[in-house]
């Protein structure tokens, strides 16, 4: 498939130890779903916890399905609470 930036944001950030990185997707994943679903795999770290990450590809919001290519960027951003 090709390489993504990933930019990882708040607790994502801290969990993985980074704020960005390249990540080469294999064949076959084409889509955002399918990515977070191998960043997953890839990232213990991470398992679990992509579910309620909202995922912007170049900049939009992104759903699951679509699509991503060779050299797009990919921001995981985790739900945010307050008051």
């Amino acid at each position: 498939m090709g390489k993504v930036l990933v930019l990882y944001f708040a607790a994502l950030r801290d969990l993985t130890a980074r704020s960005e990185e390249w990540v080469e997707l294999p064949a076959g994943i084409d889509n955002v779903g399918q990515a977070l679903r191998f960043l997953e795999q890839v990232r213990p770290e991470l398992r679990g916890r992509l579910g309620s990450v909202r995922a912007a590809l170049n900049e939009s919001f992104a759903a699951p399905g679509e699509p991503i290519s060779d050299g797009d960027t990919l921001a995981l951003i985790p739900p945010v609470s307050g008051g």
